[in-house]
């Protein structure tokens, strides 16, 4: 299923001053609240989450493509929320919270990342070009499987934050095959292919890193040299697609869904309504909490030392039933060590895995024999191949590009 944008709700949004007081806890991202007791804390703990929503008036993409993302770019946005979320738990940890008064280098560093230019790594201008790798011209409505897979390739230049985005495909958590991607440094690189293309970094006068991209020769042993230097661990966002019925959501799924948020290693959920997506940050009893990018924001320019980023918080977050949500999502979770993921592992067994008869998503120690291989994703995150960004060099054409074999109507139906 793909997302389009509206501004329509079918009773109006539910804000978070509706949550009714119940003995029931609310789960916003791992952290437990009491409704009655813990207002407040959870008040300050949702505006925290960094919000992104349409917004106009921006560079047009591809030098005179879309200048808004407004009915298109819905899923796009719900991406660079679980991502950003991850990138906070990287560089700032979970108990951090938002204060406007208080400049934060490392938070402002963070959410430059994602600001509407095509020299910031995670920009609409990046992520909506590079879906054309992904068959998706634009303009075109993305799928959680399509956001996944772009940001895979996207984070892979991303130095500063050093982590690998893992998509597990055909409902299928392979242990091995995330750890030998978090470990590469202590891998063999001499067998890897030659590097068609290199990332080239500048930094601004606050020490803020943009990136431009060119597809010449680089040495490969500079990229070699710079994975020997990573930490033995790369902290891991993994995504994990899912279509759980087919028109309707399946009610069997609905306890391994709110699991998932109340894990410590969540960064929500990419799903929603059909054509409609929203990022889910927690749930209370049968009903999910979210954030709606659906609201045009007027383009905010972050390297403006008057700009602020108050558009960037969200004071009312919505809510839904379990039993509206559209059967196509991608649940996320982060692990900064690899004691997180081997804790996320165990979790998985003890919640999803084995009180379910037919659970969501499988987890193996090692891949099986009729699963093919993920050398693709050893390659990846060794090449960093930068022809991939190619694409923003260009127009793009209402017809977009090149098919992909991972499109978002090829998940198993569970």
């Amino acid at each position: 299923m793909e997302y389009e944008g509206s501004l329509t709700y079918e009773n109006g949004p539910l804000y978070y001053e509706d949550f009714p007081r119940t003995d029931d806890p609310l789960y916003i991202l791992g952290e437990k609240y009491s409704t009655l007791y813990d207002r407040d804390e959870l008040k300050h703990d949702i505006l925290s989450r960094i919000w992104f929503t349409y917004r106009r008036n921006f560079a047009a993409i591809g030098g005179n493509g879309p200048m808004n993302d407004t009915g298109w770019g819905c899923m796009l946005r719900c991406g660079q929320m679980m991502l950003a979320q991850a990138l906070v738990l990287r560089h700032l940890g979970r108990k951090w919270r938002w204060n406007p008064q208080v400049y934060d280098q490392i938070y402002w560093k963070v959410l430059s990342m994602f600001q509407d230019k095509k020299s910031s790594y995670y920009s609409i201008h990046q992520i909506a070009s590079m879906g054309d790798s992904e068959g998706k011209a634009v303009g075109q409505w993305f799928g959680p499987n399509t956001i996944a897979q772009v940001l895979k390739k996207i984070s892979v230049y991303d130095e500063w934050s050093n982590i690998v985005v893992h998509v597990a495909m055909d409902n299928t958590v392979i242990e091995s095959d995330i750890r030998k991607l978090c470990r590469l440094c202590d891998t063999d690189k001499s067998n890897s292919s030659d590097i068609n293309g290199s990332a080239h970094h500048k930094t601004d006068s606050e020490g803020f890193t943009n990136c431009t991209f060119n597809t010449g020769q680089t040495n490969q042993s500079e990229t070699r040299q710079r994975f020997m230097k990573s930490e033995r661990w790369k902290p891991l966002l993994l995504i994990i697609p899912l279509r759980l019925g087919l028109t309707d959501i399946n009610p069997v799924y609905f306890d391994s869904l709110k699991s998932c948020l109340g894990l410590r290693q969540s960064v929500g959920i990419i799903g929603g309504k059909p054509n409609h997506a929203h990022w889910f940050i927690g749930y209370l009893g049968e009903e999910l909490v979210y954030l709606d990018p659906h609201t045009t924001q007027l383009f905010v320019n972050l390297d403006d030392k008057s700009s602020t980023d108050d558009s960037y918080h969200c004071p009312f977050p919505g809510r839904m039933r379990l039993n509206q949500l559209d059967p196509s999502v991608a649940v996320g979770f982060y692990c900064g060590t690899e004691e997180d993921f081997d804790d996320l592992c165990l979790t998985f067994h003890k919640f999803i895995i084995r009180p379910c008869k037919n659970p969501m998503f499988e987890l193996y120690k090692e891949r099986p024999a009729h699963l093919p291989s993920c050398d693709s994703d050893i390659e990846t995150h060794l090449a960093c191949n930068s022809s991939d960004f190619t694409v923003l060099k260009g127009v793009q054409g209402a017809d977009g590009g090149a098919g992909s074999t991972d499109s978002d109507e090829e998940f198993e139906i569970l």
